[in-house]
């Protein structure tokens, strides 16, 4: 490079002015945004914060039921929680209705998300009736389906005679009352998987399946392997929204089965209400509560990760 050419690239007052990459990260906050935000932190301080640490207080410590606390007992709580059978079988109860749910969401969510994604008259209509189910409080929707699950006069037994089969126990059979549960969470989200999908679709651009037509990419192609990366961003939104909720799986089991039958349904959240409030057992069920917190954190950070490779691949 010649002297005259680099004169050009600096100033006339010999400063160099090719430009720098700035490092990616977090814009700096203006120093009057923080008495915007005190009240806003001050009480997640109070709603959150407390609470978790009085937890973690009553965890170590033993809590009797007539209120007195005998002082720190450090990690007894958390031996017993290690040694407690009723306490591994809620946690595969739970890791066995998130894993079948959120599949399961999944998919049919991606499946009527397409079809919802299609210009038909009276689609918003239908968008609109399908965002039912979501809004609907838990606890209605577990009334309604203890109507549905009735061994004698409910729905689903009359269905299953109509065709000729035997009618079912939906949840007083412990190897059928976990398969009941999944259904209604099933039946329930699906349809707000569904929206957020669809949403996604009508998003994506329209370049990269135009080249794919034109290269001679059948529709099948087309959506493996254009739509589908494309979309992975919005599918891994949808599902982290779906595991935060999954894992504190509470109201629907207990106002159906309440855990039963022979703790089949007992789910890590189940487990713990029913040992702080029926077995007055309080720091037991704060460390309970701990572990679910700490499984909450853990599959929902797993979840973030793979979101974020997501949206960097993509």
């Amino acid at each position: 490079m010649t002297t005259s050419t680099k004169t050009a690239r600096r100033g006339e007052h010999g400063k160099d002015h090719r430009p720098t990459r700035r490092r990616a990260g977090p814009a700096p906050v203006a120093r009057g945004v923080w008495p915007l935000m005190l009240p806003a932190v001050i009480v997640t301080g109070f709603l959150v914060i407390l609470p978790v640490l009085y937890t973690v207080w009553l965890s170590v410590s033993d809590r009797r039921p007539d209120g007195s606390n005998s002082g720190f007992v450090g990690w007894a709580n958390f031996s017993r929680m290690l040694d407690d059978p009723l306490f591994w079988n809620s946690v595969r109860v739970t890791l066995f209705l998130f894993v079948v749910c959120l599949v399961v969401e999944t998919l049919l969510g991606l499946a009527l998300g397409y079809l919802l994604s299609i210009d038909v008259p009276g689609r918003r209509i239908f968008q609109g009736l399908m965002l039912i189910p979501a809004i609907t409080a838990s606890v209605a929707v577990a009334l309604v389906w203890l109507l549905i699950y009735d061994p004698s006069l409910g729905a689903a037994n009359q269905i299953l005679d109509a065709v000729g089969i035997d009618p079912v126990v939906w949840l007083g059979d412990p190897n059928i009352a976990p398969w009941s549960i999944a259904i209604v969470d099933i039946w329930q989200w699906t349809p707000f998987m569904a929206l957020i999908i669809a949403a996604g679709i009508r998003s994506l651009p329209s370049d990269p399946f135009e080249a794919a037509s034109i290269d001679g990419a059948s529709n099948w192609r087309k959506a493996r392997h254009v739509g589908l990366p494309l979309l992975m961003p919005v599918i891994s939104v949808a599902v982290l929204l779906r595991t935060v909720d999954l894992v504190r799986f509470f109201d629907t089991v207990y106002v159906m089965t309440q855990g039963g039958p022979v703790n089949s349904t007992n789910t890590l959240n189940v487990y713990g209400y029913r040992t702080a409030f029926i077995d007055q057992q309080a720091s037991y069920a704060a460390a309970l509560q701990l572990s679910l917190l700490v499984l909450v954190v853990a599959i929902a950070g797993l979840f973030t990760w793979w979101r974020r490779r997501q949206t960097i691949e993509y």
